[in-house]
């Protein structure tokens, strides 16, 4: 019994003596070439790397993003505008690969609706594994003032469940076009970026 307890006792300080290791970087000119080690707080259990393009356009530069994080699913999401890959793992210095430019990933087949100003009626393809077309709606400063954005994104990013802090409603469904194609009276650019910082930071 004494040689059980030795071993169990050996166990949690070599366990407490190891902290996960990540890549960190974050660039904003679609390298992330000086990335560094970075020892994981406590409670991190993933490293995550990520590619984003931002809504500035086709010519605009991917911002790429390493971290530690407390927890993550690997996936995509596609608003029009903000398009994400992200990558979880949960070994030390796994993320050491940055994840693919968004544009490169093929068409599945799959179409869902977003939106571009107040016009929510715009069919986009969705590509890899974007499986569920995404609708995220939040009030605006006034409470006439909706802001809404629609897009592809994977079955694994919505089962995580990651909130927006400015989406008061998201909600996911299965289905070409599920996410249906109501106009909105507010452009939507503020919560796309919301969405672009939930996948850089959490």
């Amino acid at each position: 019994m004494d040689l059980h307890v030795s071993v169990f006792l050996l166990f949690i300080l070599f366990t407490a003596g190891h902290s996960l290791r990540c890549y960190e970087c974050m660039g904003m000119t679609g390298s992330c070439a000086e990335q560094t080690v970075k020892t994981c707080p406590s409670g991190s259990s993933k490293c995550k790397s990520s590619t984003s393009l931002p809504p500035v356009g086709e010519n605009s530069a991917m911002m790429k993003y390493k971290d530690c994080v407390v927890d993550c699913n690997s996936g995509s999401i596609n608003t029009g505008n903000v398009r994400t890959s992200v990558v979880c793992c949960d070994t030390d210095l796994c993320n050491t690969q940055d994840t693919p430019d968004p544009r490169s990933i093929s068409p599945n087949g799959k179409k869902c609706y977003y939106c571009e100003g107040k016009n929510c009626s715009n069919i986009m393809s969705c590509s890899g594994s974007e499986d569920r077309c995404i609708t995220a709606a939040a009030t605006g400063t006034s409470k006439d003032e909706l802001r809404v954005t629609k897009g592809c994104i994977s079955k694994s990013i919505c089962d995580a469940q990651i909130g927006v802090s400015t989406a008061e409603v998201i909600t996911c469904c299965e289905g070409n076009l599920c996410n249906g194609a109501q106009s909105v009276t507010q452009s939507f650019l503020f919560l796309c970026c919301s969405l672009l910082s939930c996948f850089l930071l959490f």
